[in-house]
């Protein structure tokens, strides 16, 4: 769907997106965001055989700021419009089956453009509308998409 394989969506020099194109293909483990984020998205393939030891995660505590999410699109088409922290609009994408997106930081939107089936994963617990503030978005007239 996407003209790039991964994709930097930054504002002013800070990351507010990274969009992995279901087309990414490669060997081994790549992370594709700073380890300073409190939501980490990375890529495996490995060959069959591989062994991956077992292992526990032990308590490592962390502060997180703001909530960031990743979404997986399995079916269908979105279009997801940025916008900067003080709710400035920059620009949309749009993602097609087997895309993938981590939200940093900034305001983001999202309109179905075909039925869509996606996977949501993001920080919680869940605070339900104490997680956001809603805020009127663009109209269809200046939606600006970029490759």
């Amino acid at each position: 769907m996407v003209d790039y394989v991964v994709d930097y969506i930054r504002n002013n020099g800070i990351l507010m997106a990274v969009i992995v194109a279901g087309s990414f293909s490669e060997p081994g483990i790549h992370f594709f965001t700073p380890h300073e984020l409190s939501q980490q998205l990375a890529y495996m393939q490995h060959p069959a055989g591989k062994v991956i030891p077992p292992h526990v995660h032990t308590p490592a505590p962390r502060t997180v700021d703001y909530t960031q999410e990743v979404l997986v699109i399995r079916r269908g088409k979105l279009r997801v419009d940025f916008y900067d922290e003080g709710r400035l609009y920059l620009e949309s994408r749009i993602l097609g089956a087997g895309d993938v997106i981590l939200l940093a930081v900034g305001g983001h939107g999202f309109e179905v453009l075909e039925d869509i089936e996606m996977i949501e994963v993001k920080q919680g617990p869940y605070a339900g509308e104490q997680d956001k503030q809603r805020f009127a978005g663009i109209t269809a007239e200046q939606v600006n998409i970029l490759p």
